[in-house]
This record gives structure tokens, sequence and C-alpha cells, in this order.
């Protein structure tokens, strides 16, 4: 039975479960949410998520909310199949653990409203960026960034020598953002440019990317 995908691909949630997805080589058939609508939070759909959010997965009986969630049960549920994305030995399992979570704690938070200012508020409502507040947002992601180069210039991936979970996180923000003038701020940083270079390059991502531009009109 194919796994079923509730979600838009104008929501970076819904995207990174689709990366994981295509990294994994498992069949899914997507499930349109008409974010601009309000259908997330219609009884349909609250009924599979409380929360009124979006991605949801069905796996046969099996349903599951919150794309990180979602991922980590992809990637224990089909262990044996398509790329290793979480590692079995404990310490670098540790390592990737921890980028997870910067991820999640920090990268996400440094570039929601980024994410908000420069992409969605045109794909959604065609309205224009404030320019005050992503010169503020930009600076900060800049602090972060810094952090990352140093990871990145003793490591390939965040994780390691090894792409995974932990990299996979920051594709979709990272993809979008790079199509805006936050770019320079990746690009800014060369061990960080190299490493976004090497990702977004990748089979799957070009494979979802490439779906999404379809979708969206691009």
């Amino acid at each position: 039975m194919v796994m079923k995908v509730y979600g838009s691909m104008i929501s970076t949630a819904t995207l990174r479960v689709l990366v994981c997805l295509a990294e994994k080589d498992i069949d899914f058939e997507l499930i349109h949410v008409d974010l601009a609508s309000g259908e997330h939070k219609k009884p349909h759909l609250l009924s599979i998520n409380p929360f009124g959010q979006i991605p949801a997965v069905e796996d046969g009986d099996f349903k599951l909310i919150e794309s990180r969630a979602i991922m980590q049960y992809i990637e224990r549920t089909y262990v044996k199949q398509g790329t290793d994305l979480i590692s079995k030995e404990p310490k670098k399992a540790a390592e990737q653990s921890v980028w997870m979570e910067v991820e999640s704690q920090k990268f996400e938070p440094a570039t929601t409203r980024l994410v908000w200012e420069l992409c969605m508020k045109r794909l959604l409502f065609g309205e224009k960026e404030n320019q005050a507040v992503v010169k503020v947002k930009e600076e900060a992601l800049g602090n972060l960034l810094d952090v990352y180069e140093g990871r990145l210039t003793e490591n390939k991936y965040l994780g390691g020598d090894s792409f995974s979970m932990a990299d996979l996180y920051h594709v979709p923000v990272i993809k979008f953002l790079m199509g805006t003038q936050t770019k320079k701020v990746f690009d800014a940083r060369p061990h960080v440019s190299a490493w976004i270079t090497d990702i977004l390059s990748r089979p799957s991502c070009l494979k979802v990317f490439c779906r999404s531009a379809n979708q969206l009109g691009a």
C-alpha cells in the first residue's frame, strides 16, 4: 500500500518529508491541502492532525504527524531501503542527533520569518516583504551560519562524513531561501555554500523540487 502524505508543495515541512521518502525510494501519494483557503483547519484534516497543521501521513492504518517525527519513522521502518539517514554507530548517531536538534531549535527559528517574508507572503497573498524585518533576521541568520561554517570546515556534512537526517532537515528552507536575496548570507561562507551545493544537487532534491516547481508554475 502506498503511503499517503497530506500536505502542500509550498510547505517546507511537507517538502522535508517528500525528500526523505525520495531518499528511501518509497512510493507515496501526495494529497494536496490548500493552505490559502484554510483547508488544513477543516474537520476532515483535523481528524488526522488536531493541531490543524501539515504534513500528516497514513501508512496503512498507521497515522502520524510532525515532519521530523514522520522522517524518523520512515528511516526506522524502511531501514534496509534507500539511503541510511541515521547511523547505527552510537557516537555518529549522537553527532547527527545534535545537529538535528540545532536545526529544529536554532536554524528553523532563525529562518521562519525570512521564508515568510521573502517567499510565502508572495506565494499565498501576493504581498511584498518587509525589508526592515528581513535585514534584522538576515543578521541573526549570519551569526548562526558562522557556527555552521566552523562545523563544515572540519566535516563535509553536519553529522560527520556522510549525508544524514541532520542535513536533510535543512533542505527545504535552504532551497526556498536560495531563490531570494538571503542567498548572499549563505554564499558569504564558503564551506556552507559548498555544503548547500552538495545537498541540493542530490537526486532526491532534484526530483522533489522539480515536481514542486511544476506544480507552482515556476
